[in-house]
């Protein structure tokens, strides 16, 4: 489904665009990562997602499940289990220094053994995952898609790691998306990020393939061995056709979140946010945004 250019446009509408009025909306779409940064730390979403200034390192542990999934995207593309491997470890090994926050690693040699001690990660968790690999008949990898459901204030955007045949519905499609944890998820496919994650790639996956959607799956994959031999792949299945009055609630968040963002507003820092937490309190004491 296509959006207008008076809906999608950062908020602008016709006769806005010809007076030069300020745009109604600061962004053009929501991600499910800039709705969760939303809700989660505003000042630090209204850093990235409004004045696009990426300046976070990121966490080894991010790293290594970026690396994970550009594996999966090669191995999933027609690759060699070996060869995937090596291209994602090939890709770990290209992330600068800069770009990761090595915590208390603040030496050379501190943090060479930091780096080493992620690859070891990666690749005992990326053997993991390929030791029996989910087989699907796979339709897109990487898939970036972007929709304007009706109802809806902004578009949505998501990216899928795979778009496959659904075994559950013929003609429909199944999004599968790959996911490497320290500990398996307590809640299973009742949590909801996955849930409002589920809800994006719905939507957009929807408007770029044209078939019914049925489900989201998650694979997570634990990166650490587990001590009882345990299984370290877990598989949670989001039924579509089961969620219900979900739909209804995914529609009131998005467009509660939109008027928010339409306002005029101060956007407040998380102290207590794990990871943004002091950033976003030190920008706010600073004045530096807004």
């Amino acid at each position: 489904m296509k959006a207008t250019c008076a809906q999608c446009d950062f908020g602008y509408t016709a006769a806005m665009k010809k007076e030069g009025a300020k745009p109604m909306y600061p962004i053009a779409h929501w991600s499910h990562s800039s709705l969760l940064s939303f809700l989660r730390n505003q000042l630090a979403w209204y850093k990235r997602y409004v004045e696009k200034v990426y300046d976070m390192p990121t966490t080894p542990s991010a790293a290594v499940g970026r690396a994970g999934h550009k594996a999966l995207e090669h191995f999933y593309g027609g690759i060699s289990k070996e060869g995937s491997i090596d291209l994602g470890l090939e890709y770990l090994r290209s992330v600068p220094d800069f770009e990761l926050n090595f915590g208390v690693a603040k030496t050379r040699a501190a943090k060479k053994a930091k780096r080493a001690k992620m690859e070891a990660e990666y690749v005992q968790a990326i053997n993991f995952y390929l030791e029996k690999p989910p087989k699907h008949k796979v339709l897109g990898i990487e898939v970036r898609g972007t929709a304007h459901p009706k109802g809806f204030a902004l578009p949505l955007k998501a990216i899928s790691d795979l778009v496959v045949e659904s075994r559950a519905q013929k003609g429909a499609v199944d999004i599968v998306d790959h996911k490497f944890v320290d500990s398996f998820s307590s809640q299973k496919a009742a949590k909801t990020a996955f849930v409002l994650q589920a809800l994006f790639n719905y939507h957009t996956i929807g408007a770029a393939f044209g078939k019914p959607v049925r489900r989201f799956i998650v694979q997570e994959c634990k990166k650490r061995k587990n001590a009882d031999g345990s299984a370290q792949m877990r598989r949670y299945v989001i039924d579509f056709a089961q969620l219900g009055e979900d739909f209804q609630l995914f529609q009131r968040l998005v467009n509660d979140a939109s008027a928010e963002i339409a306002r005029d507003r101060i956007y407040l820092p998380n102290p207590s946010d794990m990871f943004e937490g002091e950033h976003s309190f030190d920008i706010y004491r600073m004045g530096l945004l807004g």
